[in-house]
């Protein structure tokens, strides 16, 4: 049976009422997990009181032993 390890990012955005994330950023954190072996299984946003973004979450995922 696979056995799993797990790893959460939490990247700020910007903006009045969020929102605006840093793309280049954004892409070369999960270029650079990618690159160590971590798989990108789930990407969400926490809400501030109007729906506005004010973290965005990833969890990544890799075997155990990779």
């Amino acid at each position: 049976m696979d056995r799993w390890e797990y790893k959460t990012l939490e990247f700020g955005v910007r903006g009045a009422m969020g929102g605006i994330l840093e793309v280049e950023q954004f892409e070369s954190e999960l270029n650079r997990m990618g690159g160590e072996g971590w798989e990108l299984v789930s990407c969400f946003d926490t809400n501030y009181a109007q729906g506005g973004s004010r973290f965005v979450v990833a969890v990544f995922k890799k075997k155990i032993g990779f």
